[in-house]
């Protein structure tokens, strides 16, 4: 069975670019308690704050609520999201390979990357879930090819090996059968 070949994949080939619903955007100005109502109401988990042009300024999320505002004390009714959002977030071009972006995202420990068109503009939020579940399987045939091939390439190792083990248990054997 071959993999699908994610690797060398755009982001905008990936099956969920056109199917993802558009990112809930907010400007810098908006409440907080008016983006949790569109975030409850939508079921989604972050909200992206964009300038006039609709370019990326940051990205506000539910830990941001919980650790910037709830645990903080303050009034969503009066907090705005450019206090809580995290400031230019990374940002993935729609053109941008795939398992890059997997990587990047868990070396630097995040779980969202907004993916802009070539002007900046955002067109879709992708979770580190969805890159895992896309990519599972390929690696999984990877694994399985690299463990072929590290067998395959060790073979005299392995060969000295077995031949050493059973040298050593012929000698046993005629060492215990003359003694």
């Amino acid at each position: 069975m071959a993999a699908s070949n994610t690797y060398g994949m755009k982001l905008k080939d990936r099956p969920e670019f056109s199917s993802k619903p558009k990112p809930l955007c907010f400007p810098p100005t908006a409440t907080v308690a008016e983006a949790v109502t569109e975030m409850s109401a939508k079921n989604f988990g972050s909200v992206v704050v964009v300038d006039a042009d609709q370019k990326v300024i940051g990205i506000a999320t539910e830990r941001d609520v919980m650790k910037k505002l709830v645990a903080a004390g303050k009034d969503a009714q009066k907090t705005t999201l450019e206090e809580i959002m995290t400031k230019d977030p990374r940002l993935a071009r729609e053109t941008d390979d795939v398992v890059d972006w997997l990587r990047i995202m868990s070396n630097e420990r995040f779980r969202r990357l907004p993916v802009v068109d070539a002007e900046g503009r955002i067109q879709v939020i992708f979770t580190q879930g969805d890159f895992v579940s896309y990519t599972w399987p390929d690696l999984i045939y990877q694994a399985k090819e690299l463990a072929k091939a590290s067998v395959g390439r060790n073979y005299p190792v392995w060969l000295i090996g077995g031949g050493i083990m059973l040298y050593s248990l012929l000698m046993i054997i005629v060492v215990s059968s003359i003694g």
